[in-house]
């Protein structure tokens, strides 16, 4: 049977070094984008932060969603007051902005290219079955494990999704989370749509 999802594990992912830490780039699309050259349409990463304070990286094309995994953060734009994110507290912010953040942890990223690319992102601790609605035919959904495993299902198909693992799914689909009891779930979800 042919999936119509395709689980990324550490083998697909990309991990860079930047001057606060290490990323690893979970998804990217296209797939034959390269971060560095600005010409993605959106990405989906985790980062750990080993520094007390860092800068972000000026992303003047591109709109961001962030939320601590483990440990808090702040976060100051353009000098303004302070952000403080306790963890799975998704922030929204421009990519043009100056930022700083101060605290160690790991981070959740989407970032979507302005004018192209629009979506959403948040956090899943599902106790039992949870259904995700289909959303519109041309959405990607990332749904990446962040502890715990659960199963998911949709159609006739059904696979286990393991922690450090994302779910990768291009056409739109109802979806059954089915957290398993020795293991339970927190999950970061992605919803996202390219603008034709």
């Amino acid at each position: 049977m042919i999936l119509p999802w395709k689980i990324l594990t550490s083998a697909d992912y990309a991990v860079s070094r930047w001057s606060g830490g290490v990323t690893t780039q979970l998804a990217i699309c296209p797939p034959e984008a390269i971060y560095a050259n600005r010409d993605f349409l959106w990405r989906v990463s985790s980062a750990r932060v080993e520094t007390e304070t860092s800068d972000f990286t000026l992303l003047p094309d591109y709109d961001r969603l962030i939320a601590p995994l483990e440990g808090g953060m702040t976060l100051w734009h353009d000098g303004g007051d302070p952000v403080e994110l306790a963890p799975f507290a998704v922030h929204a912010f421009s990519g043009a902005s100056s930022t700083r953040s101060a605290g160690k942890c790991t981070d959740f990223n989407l970032m979507l290219q302005r004018g192209r690319a629009g979506g959403r992102m948040e956090a899943l601790f599902p106790t039992g079955p949870l259904a995700l609605e289909a959303g519109p035919q041309e959405e990607t959904l990332a749904l990446y494990c962040v502890r715990g495993s659960c199963v998911v299902s949709g159609g006739n198909a059904c696979s286990r999704l393991r922690e450090g693992e994302t779910l990768l799914a291009h056409q739109s689909l109802p979806l059954l989370l089915e957290p398993e009891e020795s293991a339970p779930a927190a999950l970061m979800l992605c919803r996202i749509i390219v603008r034709r």
